[in-house]
């Protein structure tokens, strides 16, 4: 089966040995890009809108989930979104949510025999997908099950510089946080405040039946969503109690939303 990949992995030579080993097991793929980090990964997947991706599970800026995340939401409707397959360390977690046939993974160091049966799946994959769909829904599916973060230490109060002073906001009056350039906004049924911390790092703090992300950027509280509205391109976006603006949903989430 002829195919073409993209590999983002941040060691060369985890990324010469792969291509490599990609060679001998499949050898009418053409690999047309490695890159060696996440963004750049996102930037020329977009570009090339290749047939497979191998990703690293860990690198510079975007990790491979988020890249991966990422390309879900940015990627054109009408063609075939590609496989996946996520390459890590060995993490019992992560072999066992990578076990599917349309998310696959590899481990470090990659085995000749791990790869034949990754190739197979991905060409059984290739195989089935029709011209203008492919397994997009599917992988969005899997992808939130990976991006669900392990419950941690829930965050009640958060400390945020106001002029010269610090201001203690309870957690149980945020009504969102909103990713700004370097900052995050704390939104407020009143008003907002800003914070320096990343929101992937508050993330993990937060209660995921109280607060459910809705974008890569965003997060609300789920039930301070007054509703939710569909433009004619079929993109979500939806409305807060005591907020003014519109919050987009990513196709990555919009699921949280459908009706029961």
């Amino acid at each position: 089966m002829n195919a073409t990949a993209l590999i983002a992995e941040d060691e060369p030579l985890l990324a010469q040995a792969l291509q490599a080993e990609l060679a001998r097991a499949w050898p009418d793929l053409s690999v047309v890009k490695v890159v060696g980090d996440g963004e750049t990964a996102v930037q020329q997947a977009l570009v090339l809108r290749p047939d497979v991706l191998f990703l690293d599970i860990r690198m510079p800026g975007r990790t491979g989930l988020e890249a991966a995340a990422e390309l879900a939401e940015e990627w054109p409707d009408n063609h075939p979104f590609p496989a996946l397959v996520f390459v890590t360390a060995f993490d019992a977690y992560a072999v066992q949510a990578f076990e599917t046939q349309a998310v696959d993974y590899l481990l470090k160091p990659v085995q000749p025999e791990r790869l034949r049966l990754t190739v197979q799946r991905v060409q059984n994959l290739l195989a089935q997908r029709q011209p203008a769909a492919g397994p997009l829904s599917t992988t969005l599916e899997q992808l939130r099950h990976l991006m669900a973060q392990p419950q941690a230490t829930r965050l009640q109060v958060i400390p945020a510089s106001v002029g010269n002073s610090v201001r203690m906001v309870p957690v149980a009056e945020v009504l969102a946080f909103e990713a700004a350039d370097k900052y995050v906004r704390v939104l407020l049924a009143q008003g907002e405040v800003l914070i320096r911390t990343p929101l992937k790092e508050l993330m993990p703090q937060l209660d995921p039946a109280v607060f459910w992300q809705i974008h890569r950027g965003t997060v609300v509280r789920a039930e301070a969503v007054e509703s939710v509205s569909r433009n004619e391109a079929g993109r979500l976006s939806l409305k807060l109690r005591a907020r003014p603006e519109q919050f987009a949903v990513s196709r990555l989430y919009a699921e949280l939303f459908r009706a029961m």
